[in-house]
């Protein structure tokens, strides 16, 4: 995703600063960065997806003041309205994109998303389903990511097979940043987040609890979350944590901001 000069500026004061605008499906806007001008087609509080003329898409990150509407610097915000007026044949999807209701899938491309494990693959297709089959994308579950190296190897990135993997508990210092060092390859875009398992990703208040328990180091963790919530064993568990996501609403920034980077990229392979 390319970087906005905004990025760095304080949000809180420069979005008092800029009228809000709410970002309706098909208004035209400026990304004042770039210059780019189009279409909005899918929004969320972090990124900005534009349709220029050419039909193109390009996803930027929102800020305060990072667009322009009709010459006048604006901050864009969730509209009002959950449907726009004038397109009754679109539907709003849970990651927060606008798309055609009945839409077939697209013919799957070559490019990949990897992930963990079956639970992460679940969250991905709960949340962005609509948006990978839009965008002919499939997310892969490879068991974690020990022999991530191999694997990509096995893969063989290009330009027109891209690949993108999430990675859990993606910390400095931590045994997944030291395996995911170890990838170079400028095709392959590594991608995480700092909870533990996707589980975690899941907000607090959406489950109805103060706050994920905390489980000593060498306890398996998922297995300890539930003696310590009373939800019985793990499979009842993941069942109450996918049962709690309606939309991306409910995941924490970390996820929704790594998920949208793959989706970008992955969307542009030649």
């Amino acid at each position: 995703m390319q970087r906005d000069i905004l990025d760095d500026a304080g949000p809180k004061r420069l979005a008092d600063s800029y009228p809000r605008v709410g970002a309706t499906y098909g208004l035209i806007v400026l990304h004042r960065p770039t210059g780019l001008r189009g279409k909005i087609d899918k929004f969320t509080e972090e990124i900005v997806q534009i349709r220029d003329p050419a039909g193109r898409e390009h996803r930027f990150r929102n800020g305060a003041g990072a667009f322009a509407v009709n010459g006048e610097t604006v901050t864009l915000v969730r509209p009002a309205a959950p449907k726009p007026s004038g397109q009754p044949g679109l539907k709003r999807t849970a990651s927060g994109a606008l798309v055609e209701e009945h839409q077939s899938a697209r013919v799957a491309k070559a490019s990949r998303i990897w992930v963990e494990g079956s639970h992460d693959a679940r969250m991905l297709e709960r949340v962005w389903g609509d948006d990978l089959r839009d965008l002919g994308i499939v997310v892969e579950p490879i068991g974690g990511i020990d022999d991530l190296v191999e694997l990509v190897r096995e893969f063989g990135p290009s330009p027109q097979r891209r690949l993108a993997v999430l990675v859990d508990h993606l910390v400095a210092g931590s045994k997944e940043s030291r395996i995911v060092a170890g990838v170079s390859d400028p095709n392959v875009l590594i991608v995480g987040h700092r909870y533990v398992d996707v589980w975690q990703c899941v907000r607090p208040v959406a489950l109805g609890i103060d706050a994920w328990p905390d489980v000593p180091k060498g306890e398996e963790w998922k297995a300890g979350v539930c003696r310590r919530l009373g939800w019985g064993d793990t499979t009842e568990g993941w069942k109450r944590v996918l049962s709690a996501v309606d939309s991306f609403a409910d995941l924490e920034s970390d996820l929704v901001g790594a998920v949208e980077r793959a989706l970008d990229v992955l969307a542009d392979a030649e």
